[in-house]
């Protein structure tokens, strides 16, 4: 305790930082309200609260006891790296100090003293240098990284004279590191707005790197804290993990949020240019001008003619049928150990990995491709097809159930590892698509029962891409609707889906039939902000509104919970708690283990949780909506965090399992005709990439999910409470759900691993 007192009585801020940042503080504000006056829409009441709210996190990093505390405990001076690095800079930048700065000194003196300096042409070379992307991300790193290494970081903390270079370092950086990002007015960007993408996420890449190894280092990394006194109990590895903690979560949401922003906008359709935003809120600096004709995948050269081409979408199911018959035919006929037969190594490690890269990336393109397609086609000209699909059945439950009954299968039966069950699945999916579409009218297969389908169009409401209408205008003076009903060349859409009154990707197989229809070369494959209709909630052609369709909403939350369900079956620590908890109750298998523990976490516990989180937000926010309502909108914000795992844990298996195909290959060509492909290389089989390697991707895909969602769940509760307390309070339960399902992801990628579908 006399440690603490003695930190707490040293609260002063040295005599010239705190006399530069009040100086500072006074010139600024003098200026702003010149500017005020003058550009009301530019200089709002965000700009002064932004500058001095950064200026304010300067000298609480220099001299608050946080600078006592630093010497002491390492998640203090963690804090002070934080505010120096990640807090401060971007909110002097969002202040656009440069004109109040220059506009608030004396006139004289900014005149004739400051101008001729200011226009020094070697001066402007040289900030124009140092404000270059490349440069600033360098020296941002550099800093991260050298002041991080026990040698200096250890030094600054026994010099004075050392801790402020430090600090002035991480400062001097994190200005350096903003400013492109933030682009403060009247300053030009460098690089097109897009690439803040990429050098932000690789920033976010650095900092995780570095919190994990504090986080996960089993000695102190700094020996100085090993000697400290102790605080409050705190042993220096567990001060270490939570320094290490308080770097990765607060430091992931200060790089990936302005990421989900200016992807937003981007993908919104509008121009991103920071350096002339509106002033009424520092969260929309980033905001647009007017918007700019959307990307249009089907006006790109060559990939939009492939796709516009009349037998392109046949070619890519031809493709993938062939795949799947020599799936089936080594399923069944060639060897029975997975990492050696075609039926091991093509669903569960690439196509798998695939699907969720293009998902991610662009869309739901497997839909297109699907294999499925051309046996139900053949079975609707040998076959009536004239039966309307059961009313009864005309919801999402029979295909919720049976994405149940596969994330249990695949389990159960150890799917993975049986190359004649995963054909005998293929198989039955071909016979199950030919006697639905068949016997019913329209795309029964696809709408209502797919779990494949079900799933894809789940996470799609995550994808950038979408299937919809170029201008609304000309769909208003349409009197035939084509895209819906089709005409003599060319069918509607199977599914339903009147293009004007379409929004996002739920139940669009990307056929692209509504394309070729449409006579007025009105609908196209467009980039949109994703979930960014989830935030209202329209009525949607052949849906309705989503607040109204629990069913769906159950199936997106059986798809975000069985994400963690299922890579959590491959630890090692869930497969030993199956193992000890079937021995203590006496019980010769798992299997009655493992099916109680998937029912609770992919039925319980979504069920429980969002109906008290929707209970919850209710009370709180004094919502006039129902809890089912609540529940079923907010549902559909957890999608983008459920695509952040699954892609986090197909990843792992397709980077890790790269090599696997080719000896496979080589087998199956060896026993066709001969060995013209060479022996199978079954060593290249191994791991293509060590596991602890792909840990930072699978973090940062995890931390983009949670952001995503975070951001979608706020939208949603703005549009219905307003950007207030209200809003805030409607969010929180969800947002506590989704920290504790990303914690359960993180814990999940660092544990060990099964390695399937390998030879070891």
């Amino acid at each position: 305790m006399n440690a603490v007192g003695a930190a707490l009585r040293s609260w002063h801020v040295p005599l010239w930082p705190a006399a530069a940042l009040a100086a500072t503080a006074i010139v600024y504000t003098r200026g702003w309200r010149v500017l005020r006056r003058q550009m009301p829409q530019r200089f709002g009441w965000a700009r002064p609260a932004a500058f001095l709210g950064g200026l304010g996190a300067v000298g609480l990093a220099v001299g608050s006891p946080l600078d006592a505390f630093a010497g002491l405990l390492l998640t203090v001076h963690m804090a002070q790296h934080l505010l120096l690095l990640m807090i401060a800079p971007p909110l002097l930048w969002l202040g656009a100090p440069a004109v109040p700065l220059m506009r608030g000194l004396p006139q004289r003196f900014a005149k004739s003293a400051l101008g001729p300096f200011l226009a020094w042409p070697r001066l402007q070379r040289t900030v124009r240098g140092l404000a270059h992307p490349v440069v600033s991300w360098s020296a941002f790193a550099l800093a991260v990284i050298v002041w991080h290494l026990p040698g200096p970081y250890q030094l600054a903390l026994r010099s004075p004279g050392w801790h402020q270079v430090e600090h002035a370092a991480f400062l001097g950086a994190g200005l350096l590191f903003w400013w492109p990002v933030v682009q403060p007015w009247p300053s030009q960007p460098v690089w097109p707005r897009w690439a803040m993408i990429p050098y932000l996420v690789l920033a976010d890449v650095l900092n995780t790197i570095l919190a994990a190894f504090l986080v996960f280092s089993e000695r102190v990394v700094y020996p100085i804290y090993a000697t400290a006194p102790g605080l409050w109990g705190v042993a220096p590895l567990d001060d270490q993990t939570t320094a290490g903690a308080l770097m990765w979560v607060p430091g992931s949401i200060a790089f990936l949020l302005p990421v989900i922003l200016i992807a937003h906008e981007l993908l919104s359709g509008r121009t991103v240019h920071p350096s002339a935003p509106p002033a009424d809120t520092v969260t929309t600096h980033l905001a647009a001008r007017p918007r700019r004709r959307p990307f249009d995948l089907l006006r790109v050269p060559v990939a939009g003619a492939m796709l516009r081409w009349r037998y392109g979408r046949r070619a890519l199911q031809v493709a993938m049928l062939a795949l799947a018959g020599a799936l089936i035919v080594d399923g069944f006929r060639g060897p029975q150990m997975a990492p050696m037969n075609l039926a091991g190594v093509l669903p569960w490690t690439y196509w798998r990995g695939f699907t969720v890269l293009a998902l991610l990336v662009g869309g739901n393109f497997f839909c297109m491709a699907c294999p499925f397609m051309l046996p139900r086609e053949l079975a609707k000209r040998w076959l009536p097809a004239q039966r309307a699909w059961p009313r009864g059945l005309r919801s999402k439950w029979p295909a919720a159930a049976l994405l149940v009954l596969y994330l249990w299968a695949y389990e159960a039966f150890g799917l993975w590892a049986s190359p004649s069950a995963t054909a005998a699945i293929a198989l039955a999916y071909f016979a199950a698509a030919f006697a639905v579409d068949g016997l019913f009218r329209g795309a029964s297969f696809c709408k209502y029962l797919c779990p494949i389908g079900q799933f894809n169009f789940i996470q799609s409401i995550a994808s950038p891409l979408t299937v919809r209408v170029r201008r609304a205008e000309v769909c208003r003076t349409c009197a035939t609707h084509d895209c819906l009903r089709g005409n003599a060349r060319q069918r509607g859409c199977e599914l339903d889906l009147f293009q004007p009154e379409k929004r996002g990707n739920l139940d669009c197989t990307f056929c692209l039939d509504c394309v070729a229809a449409c006579p007025h070369d009105n609908v196209g494959i467009l980039a949109a902000a994703p979930a960014r209709d989830l935030a209202r909630d329209p009525y949607r052609s052949s849906l309705r509104r989503l607040s109204e369709r629990p069913d769906i909403a159950v199936l997106a939350l059986v798809t975000v919970f069985g994400a963690f369900a299922n890579a959590a079956g491959m630890v090692e620590p869930v497969q030993a708690w199956e193992r000890t908890t079937a021995a203590r109750f006496g019980v010769a298998s798992t299997l009655p283990i493992l099916t109680a523990a998937l029912a609770l976490a992919v039925l319980a516990a979504p069920a429980l949780t969002s109906a008290a989180a929707a209970w919850t937000a209710q009370r709180l926010s004094s919502s006039t909506a129902s809890v089912r309502s609540i529940a079923c909108r907010f549902a559909f914000a957890f999608v983008p965090l459920g695509l952040g795992m699954w892609t986090a844990h197909f990843l792992f298996h397709l980077l890790t399992g790269a090599g696997a195909l080719r000896p496979v290959v080589q087998r199956v060509a060896s026993e066709l005709s001969g060995a013209v492909l060479g022996a199978p290389a079954w060593a290249a089989s191994a791991p293509a990439a060590a596991p602890d390697s792909i840990t930072a991707l699978e973090l940062l895909l995890l931390d983009i999910g949670l952001l995503a969602s975070l951001y979608t769940g706020w939208r949603i509760a703005a549009h219905d409470r307003g950007r207030g307390a209200r809003a805030v309070a409607m969010l929180l339960p969800w947002a506590l759900l989704m920290v504790v399902l990303w914690t359960a992801g993180v814990w999940i990628v660092f544990q060990p691993m099964e390695m399937r579908g390998m030879v070891h």
